[in-house]
Order: structure tokens, then C-alpha cells, then sequence
């Protein structure tokens, strides 16, 4: 059950309708749990005990921590790390392939389970949640544990909330206080760069896929990695603005994840724009207990290498997703000694901003194509001239129509309202929701689905 399916809607209106019952106002945080669950479970029903083992045992974990923080709190982020590791890089030491994986029955159904949805954001929401509440010493109950962790908007993919954000929102909520035309700004924007921008780029992007690149001339390739720039921001912030929107209808606010990111005139600027709660979170709770900047030039650069190589890893286990890390980490070093010395023109910003673009938008590459041999042969193709006939149907003139609002919402929206646009937003969100309807894309899954 997917943000834009038809249950989906179905399944919002009737928790929404039921949460603001006076009858059910004691048990609106029970409710959510409930739905919560029938959410995660309508998709991947076999692995619902093994949300239920990750919850329950960092509530153990929780518990235990208030008395010996020193033991508990380290033994329930290793419970979670293991989870992670077990589920998404298990295939590094066995064979995928092999009818018999260890022969060990048990271990070889556990080896055969797939991926868990969401399992690098729940799992990040449980280590935020051993460390938050054991340093403020402040105990919770089961249900807003639950509540915390699997809340249906943000489980599958984020933003990732930092418990000491989300656990004082924990309280009774009432209709009245529902921020109804902010939610439906950010329910309708998100449904929009989604199904408008992400879904019809996904339609030409999907030629960068091994091996119908090959049938690429060069020209096609460099076109198609600026849409697919293009096309992964706006699915993965029309899914958090969505996020952001359904929190709010249920009284929660949820971090915005985006801010921007294709304006930044540095690479350390752009990592405080792109998943704002992801880069958040590793500042948080792995650069800084290595030690941030505080120890010394080297081990400030070391530090930051160490931190974008694991969050590329955190994407997956392959060779591209660590690439992809460490090249946005060694991109961070190179650039912090000259970020003092270029000067602040607009000229030098400009010229910064498409540098910064560029070089974003290159390692892209990576990360649509996790198989590192796959990227490279993209990659090649884009420096040696070939002169593969194009697929018939793969580009139309509406390519740039497609990335267009991506374009005016980075460089031109905030001029334009303050200019006098703001009177005409009945009409743009009008217009906005006729193009998500009429011109919607094929259907396809969100891309950060699959971590």
C-alpha cells in the first residue's frame, strides 16, 4: 500500500475519521499504533514479528538502560546494528543463489526473508530513541514507544525523527488544532512532484538501467543523468512533503527534509539541504561521538570521511553506495580549506552553485546504479562517443516541462511570491493538483522504498 494507491486514501480517510471521535480520544495514540501496524503489514505481513522483535527489544533495551545506561544503551544499539546488518548485507557472506544457504533451517528462512520496507529508518529511530531517553532519564510507555517508532507517515522512508522531537508531541489531540491548509500545501505539493515530475522523468530515466544504457548515444546519457537529478529530488521530497502533510492532519509535526539542495554554493551546505533528518542524525549521533572537529585538521577530515562512507553504505551493500559516500566525504575535505578564500560575489556564487550541481548530480550515477560495473559503464559512455540508435519512444519534448518545476521552485518561487504570487495560490495549488491528476506518470515505486 504505497502513498499514491487508491487504499491508501481509503485507509487515511477512515484512521482520520476515527482518530477525532470524542469516544476514541483516549485511545488515539492505541489507534495509530494499530494502524500503524496494519500499514507495515499490508505489504509485508511474514516480516510483522520482526517489527515486533525490533520495538520490543529496544524497549527491554530502554528499560535496562535507566539503570546501567553504560551496559544497555550500547547493547541495544548492537541489537539494532545487527538487525540492520543481518537484513541488508547478509548476502556479502552467503550466496543468494544457492538452494541451501547454510543448511540450517531456521537460519536459512531467516536468510530468505526479504528486505524489510523501512528497516534503515525504524532502525535509526530506535538507536535515537535508546539514546535520547536514557540521557534525559525519561521513561515512556509501550504504546508511545510503538507510536514513535513505526508511525505509519514517516516508517517507510522518514524523515528520520530524533525521539526527543517526536515524544513531547505525544499528547492528546484535537480537530481544532489541525493545521488543515498547511497539511493540504503539503499533501498536494508532495502528490504533485511525485506523480507529476518524479513518475514521468522515471519513464526516460529508466533507459540508465543496465543494459539499456547500451543503446544510448553519449548525448542521451548526459541528458538523462540531469534528469534523473532532477527526478530523484522530486520523489524523494514529494514523499516527504506527504510525510510532513499526513503528520500534521494526525497533530505531529515531522522535521522538513528539504531545503533547496540544488542552491548550494558548497558541498557542506548542500549535506544541510539534502535529507536534512539523515544528515541530522549522523552529525548527531556518529560524527560528533567520533569526535567532529575537535580534535585536530586530520582527524576532522578522517571523521568526515568515516561518516559519508558509512551513510553511503547505509543506502546498501555494493561497491557503488560506498563509492557514493566517500566521494561526497573526500568532496567535504577538499573544499574546507577554500571555503574562507573564494570570496562572495554573486558571480562566485553562481559559479560555486553549478560546480556543486554538477558534482551532485555525476555521483547520482552510483546511486541509480548500485552494481559498480554498471556505473562505470554508464560512465563510459559518456566520454566515448557512440552511435547507438535511441530507443523510438525514449524522449519527447516535454522532458524539460517534466523537470521545469523543480527548476522555478529552486531558483524562482520565493521571488515570485514575494512579488505578488501569493494572492494567485489558490489557483497554482488548483493547477498543481489538475497536472497531478491529468499527467501523472506510470506508476512507480518511491525510491527510497528500497532502504
Amino acid at each position: 500500500m504505497t502513498f499514491t494507491s487508491f487504499q491508501f486514501g481509503v485507509f487515511v480517510a477512515v484512521v482520520f475519521g476515527a482518530y477525532y471521535l470524542p469516544p476514541l480520544r483516549h485511545f488515539q495514540v492505541q489507534l495509530l499504533v494499530a494502524a500503524s501496524v496494519f500499514f507495515y503489514g499490508f505489504g509485508q505481513p511474514e516480516l510483522l514479528p520482526l517489527l515486533l522483535v525490533a520495538v520490543l527489544g529496544t524497549q527491554v533495551c530502554l528499560v535496562l538502560a535507566f539503570e546501567n545506561r553504560t551496559v544497555w544503551m550500547p547493547a541495544g544499539i548492537v541489537f539494532n546494528l545487527g538487525l540492520l546488518a543481518f537484513f541488508k548485507y547478509k548476502f556479502l557472506f552467503v550466496d543468494a543463489a544457492a538452494a541451501h544457504l547454510t543448511g540450517v533451517a531456521p537460519v536459512d528462512f531467516l536468510l530468505r526473508l526479504p528486505l524489510p520496507i523501512g528497516i534503515s529508518f525504524f532502525v535509526f529511530h530506535n538507536i535515537s530513541l535508546l539514546v535520547d531517553l536514557t540521557r534525559e532519564k525519561r521513561t515512556v510507555r509501550l504504546r508511545e514507544v510503538f507510536l514513535y517508532i513505526i508511525f505509519f507517515p514517516q516508517l517507510v522512508s522518514g524523515p528520520i525523527t530524533r525521539a526527543a522531537q517526536f515524544m513531547p508531541q505525544i499528547v492528546p489531540k484535537r480537530i481544532s488544532d489541525v493545521a488543515f491548509v498547511e497539511a493540504a500545501k503539503w499533501i498536494l505539493v508532495g502528490y504533485f512532484f511525485k506523480l507529476y515530475v518524479a513518475n514521468n522523468l522515471n519513464e526516460m530515466t529508466s533507459y540508465m538501467d543496465f543494459p539499456l544504457y547500451e543503446t544510448l548515444r553519449t548525448q542521451d546519457r548526459w541528458l538523462l543523468v540531469f534528469l534523473y537529478s532532477y527526478q530523484i529530488y522530486a520523489d524523494f521530497f514529494g514523499y516527504s512533503a506527504i510525510a510532513l502533510g499526513l503528520g500534521l492532519l494526525f497533530g505531529y509535526r515531522l522535521p522538513v527534509n528539504f531545503n533547496l539542495p540544488y542552491i548550494s554554493t558548497s558541498f557542506s551546505e548542500f549535506w544541510t539541504r539534502w535529507h536534512i533528518s539523515l544528515s541530522s542524525w549522523l552529525r548527531t549521533y556518529l560524527y560528533i561521538p567520533l569526535g567532529g572537529n575537535r580534535h585536530g585538521t586530520g582527524r576532522t577530515y578522517l571523521n568526515l570521511m568515516i561518516v559519508m562512507t558509512l551513510g553511503g553504505l547505509w543506502h546498501g551493500a555494493s561497491l557503488s553506495y560506498a563509492l557514493w559516500g566517500m566521494a561526497h566525504g573526500l568532496l567535504l575535505v577538499v573544499e574546507r580549506p577554500f571555503l574562507t578564500l573564494l570570496g562572495d560575489s554573486s558571480a562566485v556564487r553562481v559559479i560555486r552553485m553549478g560546480i556543486v550541481f554538477f558534482c551532485v548530480t555525476m555521483l547520482w550515477i552510483f546511486f541509480k546504479l548500485p552494481n559498480f560495473d554498471h556505473a562505470l559503464g554508464y560512465l563510459k559512455g559518456m566520454f566515448i562517443a557512440t552511435d547507438a540508435p535511441n530507443p523510438p519512444k525514449l524522449f519527447t519534448n516535454l522532458a524539460l516541462l517534466y523537470a521545469l518545476p523543480v527548476i522555478i521552485q529552486h531558483v524562482g518561487i520565493g521571488a515570485l511570491v514575494d512579488g505578488g504570487l501569493r494572492r494567485w495560490e489558490p489557483y497554482l495549488y488548483g493547477a498543481l493538483a489538475a497536472l497531478a491528476y491529468l499527467e501523472a506518470g506510470p506508476d512507480s515505486a518511491f525510491i527510497y522504498f528500497q532502504f
